[in-house]
């Protein structure tokens, strides 16, 4: 493997023990489901190669435990420098948003293949290239399968993400393995008023925890930028959103109808002081 004169299975044992430090044989066998023999074996070749030590363990006799020397953490080192280099080969040639993909592919077969435990995980970044566009079709696109609303709230929302100044306003972008998964952006109205706007979450994301994560960061920073209230825009039939911002201390203004693409809405504004 590498070009080395090891297997990948020896070099996989050289892995656990530089990771590990010091490994009683047994649980080095039962990690990687090797026979006792084939990994007796491997281990004998390492000793001779000066690459490991192996000595009777200190609570039990009966055991053995084995630590890689200088020679064989410069080893693993090595092999580990050049794999990361093939790997920087690879993904040298495909363009970010190709890479972004693999990598988001890569996590799937993992969280498939591991059975699906557990909550995935999430990242929340500043918005880059890319991502404004993002929110105003992926805006237009959901609340059109969810609710009937058409272009022109997809153009109000266009007209939003076309007036934001980063110099005075934020936003977040969450990520969930790699693919975006909701956003949040903070908006100076004034010296003293923030406002909260187009907070989303896909449904694939929902349930998560981003929605909550997402509107506590906009009032961290709104409190870090001075701000001493903070405002937001949204509509009863978001039921999930309002429940997030009644729970992070926010409370309705006031309320009134209007129509949108020829549904009935009713409009709210909430604010909460920081």
């Amino acid at each position: 493997m590498l070009d080395s004169p090891y297997s990948l299975t020896e070099v996989r044992v050289l892995f656990e023990l530089a990771h590990a430090e010091r490994m009683e044989t047994g649980e080095l066998r039962g990690l990687l489901g090797l026979d006792a023999g084939y990994l007796s074996r491997i281990l004998a070749r390492f000793e001779g190669d000066g690459l490991v030590l192996r000595e009777r363990s200190a609570s039990d006799a009966r055991k053995h435990v084995v630590a890689l020397t200088e020679a064989g953490a410069g080893v693993f080192a090595a092999l580990d420098r050049r794999s990361s280099e093939e790997i920087g080969a690879l993904l040298g040639g495909l363009p970010e948003a190709d890479q972004e993909r693999l990598v988001a592919g890569m996590a799937a077969i993992r969280r498939l293949l591991g059975g699906g435990q557990g909550r995935a995980p999430y990242v929340i970044r500043p918005p880059r290239a890319g991502d404004l566009g993002w929110v105003a079709f992926r805006h237009g696109a959901l609340y059109a399968a969810e609710y009937g609303w058409g272009v022109e709230f997809e153009q109000l929302v266009a007209r939003i993400v076309g007036g934001l100044d980063f110099s005075r306003d934020a936003g977040w972008i969450a990520e969930v393995d790699g693919e975006r998964a909701g956003c949040v952006f903070c908006v100076r109205q004034d010296d003293t008023t923030a406002k909260l706007r187009m907070l989303l979450v896909e449904p694939s994301a929902r349930g998560l925890g981003i929605g909550r994560r997402l509107v506590d960061e906009c009032l961290r920073h709104a409190r870090a930028e001075g701000f001493k209230r903070i405002e937001l825009w949204t509509r009863d039939c978001l039921e999930s959103a309002r429940r997030i911002y009644q729970a992070a201390g926010f409370e309705l203004d006031s309320e009134e109808k209007g129509v949108e693409n020829g549904v009935e809405v009713t409009e709210q504004m909430w604010s909460r002081d920081l």
